[in-house]
C-alpha cells in the first residue's frame, strides 16, 4: 500500500500541480528563484481530491493533535482547506491574513477566537516558514495555545525547519519534496538531469543562479 506523500504526490503530478522550469525559474514571495514550483490550490478545482485533501487533514489532526478548539486558516491559500476541515471536525473556523485590514476594524485574525483555546493550523504549502510562523504569533497574541500545523505540502528547507523547532510548532504534512522529486521521477515526470538541478537548487536556494 503507497504511503500518504507518495500518493498525494501522484495526484498533485496528475492534475499538474507540479512545475519544473530551470530555464524560466519561478520568484517566490520571499524573493528566491526557484525552477520547481507546487500550486497545490489546484487541488480545489477537483472534487474528489479536494475532498481527499479534507479527509486526509482531518485524519492528521485527530491523531496528532488530541483535543481541537478551533481551526485557523493562513489567508489565502489555506482559507478553504481550513474551512473545510473545521467543517468536517464541527469546529470554529477563522483565517489570519498577512497583515491587519486597512479599513473597518482592521481585523488581522478574521472570525472570532477565545482566549485558552487550542488551535491547529492549516496551511497549504511551506517554504521558508516565515508567513507561516506569523500566523502562530497572530494567534498566540490572542491568548490561544497553537497546538500543531498541518500543511498539504513542504519543500523541507533547514531554515523552515529550525524556524518551527524555535516557534515550538509541531508541523505534519500530507506530502514533501522527497516524495514529490520520487515520485516524478519514477513516472518519467522529469528526468535525472533535472533531479540534478533540482538537488543543486535546494542546497542553498536563497543563492541559487539559475545560469550556472
Amino acid at each position: 500500500m503507497k504511503n500518504l506523500e507518495r500518493l498525494f504526490a501522484e495526484k498533485l503530478l496528475k492534475i499538474k500541480a507540479i512545475k519544473l522550469q530551470p530555464a524560466n525559474p519561478f520568484t517566490w514571495a520571499s524573493g528566491w528563484k526557484s525552477p520547481f514550483y507546487c500550486d497545490n490550490r489546484k487541488t480545489l478545482s477537483y472534487p474528489s481530491l479536494r475532498n481527499f485533501v479534507k479527509i486526509e487533514i482531518t485524519r492528521l489532526i485527530l491523531e496528532r493533535f488530541g483535543q481541537v478548539d478551533a481551526i485557523a486558516g493562513v489567508a489565502t491559500g489555506a482559507i478553504p482547506q481550513g474551512a473545510l476541515v473545521a467543517d468536517a471536525l464541527n469546529l470554529p473556523f477563522v483565517y489570519v491574513r498577512a497583515t491587519p485590514k486597512d479599513h473597518g476594524l482592521e481585523n488581522l485574525i478574521e472570525g472570532e477566537l477565545r482566549p485558552g483555546m487550542k488551535v491547529v493550523v492549516v496551511e497549504d504549502l511551506i517554504s521558508t516558514g516565515g508567513s507561516s510562523l506569523k500566523a502562530v504569533e497572530a494567534i498566540r497574541r490572542d491568548g490561544c495555545e497553537v497546538i500543531g500545523m498541518v500543511a498539504a505540502y513542504t519543500y523541507g528547507f533547514p531554515v523552515a525547519e529550525q524556524a518551527f523547532k524555535e516557534a515550538k510548532v509541531p508541523l505534519v504534512t500530507l506530502t514533501n519534496y522527497e516524495a514529490v522529486l520520487d515520485v516524478a521521477l519514477r513516472t518519467g515526470y522529469i528526468e535525472e538531469e533535472d533531479v540534478a538541478t533540482l538537488n543543486e537548487w535546494r542546497k542553498d536556494p536563497a543563492h541559487w543562479d539559475a545560469g550556472k
